[in-house]
This record gives structure tokens, sequence and C-alpha cells, in this order.
């Protein structure tokens, strides 16, 4: 507890038994004493263990802690010790709380629900504004739920005068009260002890604002509620999604003793003021309830925003808690993308991997920037590869279509790059693999953090096609569904395909046909529509076990395009002969 000289320089807070507290002026303290010139930016650091504090004087701190009337840079607490700091004056106490339980019933109990609380007037509306108008600060400040507790009571106690004692509690599953936080208003008024029968038939039973008035007895029994001086106490649920149960507990005396500044003497609390009390932090309780509901929302959004494209954003709306997203079996169109060189490149930047890392973040910035642009969904990194698929959460008749372009402007996006060597991603290349096929796509992981992805034997193909760009010197392939429907739907100003060959990928059971996604003849360095339907023929005899006749046809491309020295090296070590048991595919011996 701090106190200055002026009577509102005065705050509580909590320690936490092992954890390290910065005291200070600078707002980035744990403890942030603003009012009090004498004490530096960040002055002194609090070790709290179970039984005592440490103290101990920052280095940069002009003045000395004050304790036992001497100056020193070290000192030792225990409850009840004073020290002070600058002007102001730091009470440590040791604070006690446990449950009460008692048969006794009260003498007059209240629930309300919200039609009657609309019904009450404040009669002190301005100063319980005043006291609101603090909540989002509070809320915003805190940086942590223990933080948040201790700033929430101390707000309630201000904006509920009368009240002697606040406690956060919370109901767990197994029925159990726990007491998160607690704070009186003379914090050396002795142990707090809630009831835990009004907390139970308020959070658990009837679900609302409960007030219990008991009658005042000269002598209490051991089991009275909230130990002998509180007579009244409500509890009011703060409905948090998807968390334990918790609430607001509130205690305090009818016959209030009047404080400085007032008619010396005793005043009884009217039921009407208690029932002003309950309606304002039922408030709180639902500008918290809001609040939560809103940081929920957009927490999930900005987690979304890195996997979905705008346009299936918009269509999610403002709640992505939605059917849509579970996972479920669909067709989908993925797309696999793997950055070469990362191997080679962290061998011979071993002095560096902060901004290899940097760089390689950056490469992968450029894969997923296109999924999303071209209306994909982006699964999670692996390693050095990025993973988009496109049908999820929403059926698309344009899905392969849009993988294809997407490929075909990160294959153009590198080679820019390439060009430009002076660029930190000049000495990266990619390769692509897209399939088409049925999936299980959706979101997992918890509220906090979610994540969507696919699996299925589509997503494997499309890894193996992505490691069988090296293999067959081309930057982007296809299975056979995405070819045919390229041929069909794709306008050839924006997309090709030509036949590289039949295989059987590493590791499956059925040979496919596997093409080559190529941009329009129109592009620089690609080949022409002519060139496209005499390498496919070449194709066709290679397949057919005509070996002489593919190689000439092959043998016809230009030097440049790569993509023919794989079926050529294989022709030419057979002396352009297929073997006697040619089954008409080329076999994967590894991935």
């Amino acid at each position: 507890m701090t106190e200055s000289l002026e009577p509102h320089q005065r705050d509580h807070f909590s320690l936490i038994p092992g954890e390290s507290y910065v005291v200070g002026r600078e707002a980035d303290s744990d403890i942030v004493i603003d009012w009090d010139d004498a004490i530096s930016r960040h002055h002194a650091r609090i070790d709290v263990a179970t039984d005592h504090l440490q103290i101990e004087r920052c280095p940069a701190a002009t003045n000395p802690i004050f304790f036992e009337g001497h100056g020193t840079s070290s000192c030792r607490l225990k409850s009840g010790d004073i020290f002070v700091l600058g002007t102001t004056r730091f009470l440590i106490v040791q604070k006690s709380a446990e449950m009460g339980e008692t048969d006794v019933p009260p003498f007059q109990e209240m629930a309300f629900d919200q039609q009657e609380l609309k019904q009450i007037r404040f009669r002190d509306a301005d100063k319980r504004l005043e006291v609101l108008a603090n909540l989002s600060e509070v809320i915003r400040a805190s940086r942590t739920e223990a933080d948040l507790h201790s700033r929430l009571v101390n707000l309630i106690l201000a904006g509920v005068p009368y009240a002697e004692a606040v406690a956060i509690i919370e109901l767990t599953p197994q029925g159990e009260v726990k007491i998160n936080h607690w704070i009186r208003r003379h914090e050396t008024a002795g142990k707090f002890r809630p009831s835990s029968r009004l907390i139970t038939d308020a959070l658990s039973q009837k679900k609302r604002s409960i007030l219990h008035i008991w009658e005042k007895r000269e002598e209490p029994d051991s089991g009275y509620t909230a130990v002998a001086e509180f007579d009244w106490a409500f509890c009011t649920p703060v409905e948090f999604e998807q968390s334990p149960v918790w609430g607001l507990y509130l205690a305090g005396q009818r016959e209030y003793q009047l404080g400085e500044g007032l008619p010396q003497g005793q005043m009884v609390i009217e039921s009407s003021q208690l029932k002003a009390d309950v309606k304002f932090v039922e408030i709180v309780s639902q500008i918290l309830n809001s609040v939560q509901r809103t940081t929920r929302l957009e927490r999930q959004q900005a987690g979304f925003r890195q996997f979905f494209a705008p346009p299936i954003l918009a269509a999610l709306g403002d709640n992505p808690n939605t059917d849509l997203l579970e996972p479920r079996e669909c067709d989908v169109t993925v797309l696999f993308c793997d950055l070469r060189g990362f191997s080679q490149r962290a061998e011979e930047s071993s002095g560096d991997l902060i901004g290899l890392l940097d760089r390689v973040s950056k490469a992968l910035g450029v894969m997923t920037s296109q999924i999303l642009e071209h209306g994909g969904v982006t699964g999670d990194f692996q390693g050095d590869a990025a993973l988009g698929f496109w049908g999820w959460p929403f059926a698309s008749s344009t899905s392969v279509k849009q993988a294809c372009l997407a490929a075909l402007a990160i294959r153009s996006e590198f080679a820019r790059i390439q060009s430009h060597k002076e660029h930190p991603l000049a000495q990266f290349q990619m390769g692509i693999g897209i399939a088409h096929g049925r999936a299980v796509a959706g979101k997992i992981g918890t509220t906090d953090q979610v994540k969507v992805t696919v699996f299925g034997p589509v997503v494997n193909l499309a890894s193996r096609l992505e490691g069988m760009t090296k293999i067959m010197r081309v930057p982007i392939l296809v299975d056979e569904t995405i070819a045919n429907l390229v041929r069909k739907q794709a306008d050839p100003t924006e997309a090709r395909v030509r036949k590289l060959g039949r295989v059987l990928p590493y590791g499956f059971e059925k040979p496919l046909m596997v093409s080559e996604l190529l941009p329009p003849a129109s592009t620089d360095g690609t080949l022409s529509d002519a060139q496209l339907a005499d390498y496919e023929a070449g194709v066709d005899r290679f397949i057919e076990g005509d070996w002489e006749t593919a190689y000439q046809f092959l043998h016809g491309m230009p030097a440049t395009d790569r993509a023919q020295d794989f079926l050529n090296l294989i022709i030419a070590q057979n002396n352009r002969t297929a073997p006697d048991n040619w089954p008409g595919f080329i076999r994967m011996e590894r991935k």
C-alpha cells in the first residue's frame, strides 16, 4: 500500500511470490508512482518471497531507500514494515483470505435481473461515470491477468464508496471457490472471508447478481459470513466466454463510519444505495465481458488474417467461430512451394544466421502474399516451404485457375528478383508442386491460438511434385487433374501446360502424367505453342517406347529449355532404345 503527502495520492499493489517488480515514475515500471518527483524513472526493484521482500535501489536512482530512519541501497522487509522512496511511504501488508462457511441464512436476499436493474437510478451518477471512464484504461494498461485483477478491485472500491472489501472470485468446474484477488479498504483490518454460499448461489445456481443482508449480531458465531463486521455482501457474475466462471464480490457494513471531511458519526446505508451499488458493478461486469469478447474476436481476426484472403474474411464476417471453419472433407487444390538453396545458404551464412532467417522470411512472404492475393488459404510453414490451398472454407469452380495464377506470380516475382544480383533474395530459387483432390481441411488449435491446415494424399502428392521439380528441371509441376482443367478452363494468355512424362513418384503405388505449368507464350524466354506441341509429341513417343522419334522431337527444343535434359538423358543412356520390359513410365527412386 502506498501513501503520499496528498490524500488522493494513494494506491494498492499486489505482489506475487517469485516475481520481481520495478518501482519508478516511468510508465513502463511495474509499480508506477508518477506523482513523486523525488522518485527516479526506475528507482528500485522488489523481489518477492513467500515471507519477505528484498528491495534493491536501481543503479540510475538518485535518492536512497529509507528504512527505519536510515538511507540504504537495499533492505529486507516483512509484513508490517514501512519504507520510503522520495516522499511516498510504502506499507507492506501480508494479506490473508479464506472462504467463510455458514448455515446462517441471510436476513434478506435479493436477486437482480436485467429488467429490474434498469429501473434503479443513481443518486451520484456523475461520480460513478467518472470511475467508469477509467475502466478502459485499467483494461488497456493491464499486462497480465493478475495485473488486471489488482487494478480492477481498486477501481471498484473507488466506485462503491461504502464497500469495505472487494474480491475477484472464481468457480472451478469442480465447484470449488477460488479467491483470485482481494482488497480491503483498510489493509490492516484483518482477514477477509467471502461467503461460499453466496458465491455458489450467484455464479452456479441463479447466475445473476445476488445481495445478502445479515442481521447484525452482538455476538456473532464463528461461522458468520465474511467476519463479524460485514453484514451485507453481493456477488455479480462476469460472463466471460470459454473460461472458468468468475465474479465480483463486495462486502461491507450497513452502519458506516463516516470518514474525514464528512460529519462525524455513523450513517445507515439504505437498501436503495446497495441496489445502486449492485447496478454499478453489473455495468462493470458487462463492460468487462464486452471488452473481453471484442479482444478475443480481434485476436482471432488477426490470427485468421495470416491464413485467409480478404474476400474470405469478409464472407466469414465478425464471428470466425463458425461451422464453416470446422475440419471437413472437401475438394481442394493444394500448392506446395519450397525455397531452393536454403541449406547451402545456411552453411555459407553460419556467422549471420539472423540475417539468413530474415531473408528466408522475406522469401516466404513472397509466396504467401501471392497465395492470399489469389484467394487462397495459407497453412503452416514447413521449414523453408509454404503451403497454400483453395476450395475451403468455400468451394470454388475457379480454385485450380487461381492456384495456377498464384504459382505463376510466385515464379515471375522470383525471376524478377534474380535479375537484380544485389537483391538479398537473388540467390534463392523456388520449386512448386500443385495437385487437386479430396482432403480434410479446417481449423485446429485453442481459442487464443487458431491455425488452419489441410491433410490427405493430395497434400503428399503436391509435396512430391515440388520435390520432382529439381529432378525434371522445371519450376512448376502439376498433376493430371490440374493439367486437364488448365487446358479446358484457362485462357492461353494466362497459363499453359505441357506434358513432361509419365512417372511413379517415390512412395506412391500408381503412376501419373506430370506436366509443367507455364506462363503465356508472350512472356520473354518461354516456349512457343508450336514448340510445346512438338515437345508433347516427343513425350507421347517416349511413353510408347519409340525413343528414336522421341529424341528427334525433344532435341529440337531450344538449349535454354532444361526440361528436355531429363528425358534425353534417359534416352541417351539406353542408346535411344526402350528396354524390352519398358512399362511406359519412369520410376522415381527418391523424393
